[in-house]
């Protein structure tokens, strides 16, 4: 998911995609990338929206990473859910991985996670970390045993953070678009958790983004921090 408009990061979102920005000096789109073909996800489904173009020239067909990339545009702002399902209609297929184009994983995570959601075999599956730790933007996850028990989790001492990164099976891609626009994914993974199916709570490692212009330093000059 790579159609985000990346208000918080303006005005450097003015003039480029979250997605092209780097961490570590390379566009955060082009490692998830290389981190989609280390986990042999080959076929990815691009679905951009603001600076479309920007993102679909890094990203091309997809060869120069190892992958056969199909862009699909999302017309406006309406949610994540949204976006699955123009990917749906563009013809991806489920079980699928999905994640947003704007958030490096720890190396090996992607890989790991759509392992344990193939082999398990569940309805969903939803990575969880404990950093970035639950805040703004970042609702805390009910877990136990190893599944999701609530999306949502106002206990203030709950340590586990939703990532965006997640499995989806037919019973939780049938919920996708059931609720009022902006249609998210957190809202089908809930109904399907209230309808008793499974959903599994992968736990992976840190993960890195960029959300304030002064991240773009954080991420890309670390011997900054220390000052």
């Amino acid at each position: 998911m790579a159609a985000g408009e990346g208000i918080r990061l303006r005005p450097l979102t003015e003039r480029w995609p979250k997605p092209v920005l780097p961490i570590d000096g390379r566009p955060v789109l082009a490692t998830l990338l290389r981190e989609l073909a280390a986990a042999e996800l080959r076929r990815v489904w691009l679905v951009t929206g603001y600076l479309a173009e920007q993102v679909e020239q890094l990203a091309g067909d997809g060869s120069a990473f190892g992958l056969e990339v199909r862009g699909v545009r999302q017309p406006a702002v309406l949610g994540s859910a949204d976006a699955v399902q123009r990917a749906l209609a563009a013809g991806a297929v489920v079980p699928l991985v999905v994640t947003a184009a704007d958030t490096l994983f720890r190396r090996g995570d992607v890989a790991r996670f759509a392992e344990e959601f193939r082999t398990a075999n569940p309805a969903g599956a939803v990575a969880v970390r404990t950093d970035p730790p639950p805040g703004p933007g970042r609702h805390a996850i009910r877990r136990s045993d190893g599944r999701v028990l609530a999306m949502r989790d106002e206990d203030p001492a709950n340590p586990w953070s939703g990532a965006p990164l997640w499995g989806i099976g037919p019973d939780v891609a049938e919920r996708l678009g059931l609720d009022r626009p902006p249609y998210e994914l957190g809202n089908a993974f809930q109904s399907a958790v209230e309808d008793g199916h499974t959903i599994l709570a992968v736990e992976i490692g840190k993960t890195r983004d960029l959300t304030y212009p002064l991240d773009l330093v954080k991420e890309n000059l670390p011997y900054l921090q220390a000052t």
